[in-house]
């Protein structure tokens, strides 16, 4: 005993039938339920007669599916409905391939059957269509070809159940007799098409032009703005659809249609894919003409089309079809040779087996010469352009696991130094070395990152963005890397070692930007991370200048510093760093505002940055190798008292220009009340050696006081009492 409330059951109808116990879909969750014993109006019902939503068909609920008068009763539905549905991953140089043709072509050649296209054939009236209609194509380079016919007299119905079924099964949901034509034929060759309200279209004229700065409601009810860089179909009046988009409302097809337009266009790839972006309307449709696809296939799709709706409908077909076709072009044959299939492939395929692959394919090939073949390409693949592509056909057509694995022949090429490429990965190498983690970042950024970082640079815009996040080329590793340090801090206790090494876009005057490759580094947080002994220090701004030293060490550059300025940083605490006399980047302090726009609060942070081109053309300095001096090294500490504004570097530079003198290195930075007002103190650790003999005392004395003497002359250095 069933229970059933549908408005459309009847007695006598075969129905789809649920004994308990089936799992059926729940119209208001969506979701698969087991189906249970239920009492309904007093009765217990012990099934489900069921609708097409609740067997997962489509979303029709108003009421039960009703079956054909000859299907079978008691017989399971997957029996007599069900059927095989592949599911195809087809890659993007394949268009021809989002169609069941040519899937068919493909299976064909495998199996060496032949392809069995529909039967185009109709009858017409003795009305031209010319004479109903008339196309106007101003903008042939985002439109080569255009073609319509005139079906009069349809009548606006529900297309059979062998239809809807097949476009249900392909993931598309049935509408009318109309529309589902266009979209089975769609389905069935690969071509789009579009159904107008022949009644609507004013002056009866169709204008494929570019927009202009105007307004349309497509089909989905939405008023778009349209720009001058989009495709449209108008008529006399405006325009009536977005090309290979959307249609428009006004020329929309509904029960009241009697006369149809049906368009079957080729348009620009490019033009479909900014337009389908740029209103985020992915379609069916747009996925197609995106690929790519042959101008000469809208008329065979059309004619298929036209049969169709004249069948479903009772429609009568205006005699011929209007055919613009401006971007007409002659198909040049591609040459192919034995010996280039050989060079290719490794493997020797005889010019007999090349043709006979090559027709199962529907390519026409002609012999040109004893090895040599001129082959037409069918017009469905756009992809085949070259003897390459073609060389591709045959390998994966005879089985790439039929070619065997050869050794190359010839010799290998020759090795090309790169310096730049061995520079940047030295580099990244060293930091890595030193404890820094390496980020990456994104190169596109947007403008609430680029205001973060004031910069004189105006940075190149993208013409297309994909988001609002992405809208801008980066002129710095800046902005990417303290963003990286801002998310970084909030998931880390210790402290925060990052570097990026990448490009940044420097504008030129037109002309492409110009690529300059830099490293930058951030540092920040405690010196160590923590445990029992040690003490909480945090990471200074000698941690960040000892990164930088140990790798332009590495890399054979002597560094220099000069105090600078930069916007990001703060004064008083920011060095340039060079190398002769030429600037390679800035080091220095993060500026307390800078680090409040990105939201970082472990501070203090510092930054170093680094031109990687312009550290190449200072790289190159020669490693000179010693062996291990064989006489004994003597230390002495010289503390000395000089100008607050006197840097560390004017005295070690003077210590170690003493011939006896091999290193120098300060120890002990004081200012207080043991030093005058305006001083400070430095004590310098030194190293005198010689590689020939062991120093006396009154060597190191006499050497020790020369340089005590040219540091109180040239700076005004005296010993610290």
């Amino acid at each position: 005993t069933v229970v059933c409330g549908a408005p459309n059951v009847a007695v006598g109808q075969r129905v789809p039938f649920a004994r308990l116990g089936a799992e059926l879909i729940n119209p208001q969750s969506g979701k698969a339920e087991r189906l249970k014993k239920a009492k309904i109006r007093g009765v217990t019902s012990e099934g489900m007669v069921c609708s097409e939503c609740e067997l997962g068909i489509s979303d029709s609920h108003t009421g039960i599916m009703v079956l054909p008068d000859d299907a079978p009763t008691g017989a399971p539905l997957d029996d007599y409905l069900g059927d095989v549905v592949f599911d195809l991953s087809i890659t993007p140089n394949r268009p021809d391939l989002l169609s069941i043709t040519g899937i068919a072509r493909e299976i064909a050649a495998l199996t060496g059957k032949t392809v069995r296209l529909p039967d185009t054939s109709y009858g017409e009236t003795q009305e031209a269509a010319a004479d109903k209609a008339s196309v106007e194509i101003k903008d042939p380079d985002l439109c080569p070809r255009y073609c319509a016919s005139i079906i009069t007299g349809v009548q606006i119905k529900p297309s059979p159940p062998w239809m809807q079924q097949r476009l249900l099964a392909c993931g598309m949901r049935p509408i009318s007799n109309i529309v589902d034509v266009t979209n089975y034929v769609m389905l069935e060759y690969g071509q789009p098409l579009h159904s107008f309200d022949y009644e609507n279209i004013a002056d009866r004229k169709i204008i494929v032009r570019r927009a202009k700065d105007e307004k349309m409601n497509t089909l989905d009810d939405v008023a778009r703005a349209l720009s001058n860089d989009m495709l449209v179909i108008a008529d006399g009046m405006g325009p009536v659809a977005v090309a290979g988009v959307m249609g428009g409302a006004e020329s929309e097809v509904t029960d009241a249609t009697t006369t149809i337009l049906l368009e079957s266009a080729n348009f620009n790839p490019a033009s479909i894919r900014r337009t389908s972006s740029a209103f985020k309307l992915r379609s069916e449709a747009s996925l197609r003409f995106e690929k790519g696809l042959s101008p000469e296939l809208p008329l065979p799709a059309l004619k298929r089309a036209t049969q169709l709706i004249a069948e479903l409908s009772g429609g009568k077909i205006a005699r011929g079809i209007i055919d613009v076709y401006p971007g007409k072009s002659e198909t040049k044959p591609v040459k192919l040779t034995a010996s280039k299939v050989e060079r290719v492939l490794g493997v020797e395929v005889p010019v007999d087996k090349i043709v006979e692959t090559l027709e199962l394919l529907e390519f026409r090939c002609e012999r040109s010469g004893k090895n040599e073949l001129a082959v037409t390409v069918p017009y469905w693949r756009t992809d085949v352009r070259l003897a390459e592509d073609l060389v591709e056909e045959v390998a994966r057509i005879i089985g790439y696991d039929e070619i065997p694995t050869t050794i190359p022949s010839g010799a290998l090429p020759a090795y090309k130094p790169d310096p730049a490429r061995d520079l940047r990965e030295k580099v990244i190498d060293i930091l890595v070395g030193c404890g820094m983690q390496e980020v990456i970042t994104y190169s596109l950024i947007s403008r609430a990152a680029l205001d973060k970082v004031p910069t004189t640079i105006t940075p190149l815009k993208v013409a297309n963005p994909i988001t609002t996040q992405q809208e801008y080329l980066r002129t710095s590793l800046r902005y990417g890397l303290l963003q990286a340090l801002s998310d970084n801090e909030k998931h880390e206790e210790g402290g925060i070692k990052l570097f990026e090494a990448g490009k940044v876009y420097l504008p030129r005057e037109n002309d492409l930007p110009e690529e300059r490759y830099m490293i930058a580094g951030v540092l920040a947080g405690p010196r160590l991370d923590c445990f029992w002994q040690g003490k909480n220090e945090q990471m200074d701004f000698f941690d960040a200048k000892g990164i930088l030293e140990t790798l332009l060490k590495h890399i054979g550059v002597e560094l220099e510093f000069e105090p600078v300025n930069d916007s990001l940083l703060t004064p008083g605490r920011t060095v340039a760093v060079k190398a002769g006399g030429e600037p390679l980047g800035v080091l220095g302090e993060l500026h307390p505002r800078a680090a409040e726009r990105f939201d970082i609060d472990t501070l203090p942070a510092y930054l170093f940055e680094v031109d990687v081109q312009k550290l190449l053309a200072v790289t190159g300095k020669a490693y000179k190798y010693q062996p291990v001096p064989r006489f004994p090294a003597t230390l002495r500490d010289m503390a000395l008292v000089v100008d607050m504004k006197t840097p560390s570097k004017d005295i070690q530079d003077i210590i170690e220009a003493s011939p006896l003198v091999v290193g120098a290195r300060p120890f002990d930075v004081y200012t207080g009340e043991q030093v005058p007002r305006g001083k400070k103190s430095l004590a310098f650790r030194i190293t005198y050696q010689s590689p020939e003999r062991t120093l006396t005392d009154e060597e190191v004395d006499r050497a020790h006081q020369q340089i005590l003497d040219r540091l109180s002359k040239e700076l005004g250095a005296t010993l610290r009492g």
